[in-house]
């Protein structure tokens, strides 16, 4: 009977340990943007989220909002809108934002042999 009594005594005093400070467990494809509350880390000053480049015009959406070439933002202007980045100029400084951070766009050669040639997918052999 005191073998019963200390058992369930024991399985009280960890199930009660347990509820006062619950771990959080790992989400492993979590990305890692994301804080452990489930709450979304942004990153501070200015975020560059997309980029509009037609033969008449150029805009880009820096922090959800719309600017174009010449335009300001904030207290800098607009500077450049390429591909992938856009340049700010403030009083003091330029900053640049990339669409992709730490993404290094380089052109691909390519052979004139294998420009001339008919594409696989022309042979008959997709990818």
């Amino acid at each position: 009977m005191s073998r019963v009594l200390a058992a369930a005594l024991a399985m009280l005093v960890v199930s009660s340990a347990s509820a006062q400070r619950p771990v959080p467990l790992a989400d492993p494809p979590r990305p890692p943007a994301v804080g452990p509350a489930g709450a979304v880390v942004v990153p501070e000053g200015p975020r560059l989220q997309s980029v509009l480049i037609s033969p008449t015009r150029r805009t880009a959406v820096i922090s959800g909002k719309t600017v174009a070439l010449g335009a300001r933002f904030g207290d800098a202007t607009v500077e450049t809108i390429d591909e992938g980045t856009v340049v700010l100029k403030f009083a003091d400084r330029r900053e640049t934002l990339q669409l992709i951070s730490g993404m290094d766009k380089r052109e691909r050669r390519v052979a004139a042999t294998e420009r001339s040639g008919p594409s696989a997918w022309q042979e008959g052999n997709p990818r």
